[in-house]
């Protein structure tokens, strides 16, 4: 019985317009709150907070919940309202309109159901979309997220771990990035499968095991394993 393992952003739900549509209600939420506010309240600005952060507490925080605080902690002090509370309500604000706001890509749910007839299903990722809080838990049979071990992908320790929760044979990781999904499953003795919808091409550097643009492209390959 093979087992797949997917990515979550940009492979089966389109993260950054849910992001996106997230952040603007928050900066919405600010501007209600505090009409006051003066300075970049765009979109692209907060996001660009958010990597200074990141970049920040690289290495010494995991969680992206926290890391997300702290992002607004900035912002807020960059437009000199400095507010723990109300970053505090922002954060909050942001994380329960993108959660609820899950826009799967539409070859999602038949790959995956079709898959779990013979094979098994798990998630794994760098991000914090947990399959519950989107109402997706039916879908996979294992989740395994960076945040809740402290590696990220694509150190072979979080595939050893997705490896040791599902066993089988071969394992193989779908994802959209080559660095994360191919070359760190290739790294563990996976096959990596990089889904490039855009039809992209392939750098020199790269060697995915398969390229395939629609996530339907795995159920030949399913019924041959």
């Amino acid at each position: 019985m093979a087992v797949f393992y997917f990515d979550g952003d940009q492979t089966l739900w389109d993260f950054q317009a849910m992001m996106r549509r997230a952040m603007a209600a928050a900066i919405g939420e600010l501007s209600r709150l505090r009409p006051d506010a003066e300075g970049d309240l765009g979109v692209d600005q907060f996001i660009a907070d958010r990597e200074v952060v990141a970049e920040r507490l690289r290495g010494r925080v995991t969680n992206l919940e926290q890391v997300r605080l702290e992002a607004f902690k900035h912002s807020l002090a960059r437009i000199e309202i400095p507010d723990d509370a109300l970053a505090a309500h922002l954060n909050a604000f942001y994380l329960e309109r993108r959660f609820a706001d899950v826009e799967l890509y539409d070859d999602v749910l038949l790959v995956l159901a079709e898959l779990r007839r013979s094979h098994r299903v798990g998630l794994l990722s760098n991000g914090n979309s947990y399959p519950h809080r989107l109402g997706l838990e039916d879908l996979f049979e294992a989740s395994v997220l960076s945040q809740d071990h402290g590696i990220e992908k694509p150190d072979k320790r979080i595939f050893d771990i997705a490896s040791a929760l599902l066993p089988g044979e071969p394992r193989i990781m779908v994802g959209d990035s080559l660095r994360n999904d191919v070359e760190g499953a290739q790294s563990a003795g996976w096959t990596g499968i990089w889904l490039n919808r855009d039809g992209a091409p392939t750098p020199n550097d790269a060697a995915p095991d398969l390229v395939i643009r629609s996530l339907r492209d795995l159920l030949e390959l399913a019924r041959g394993l």
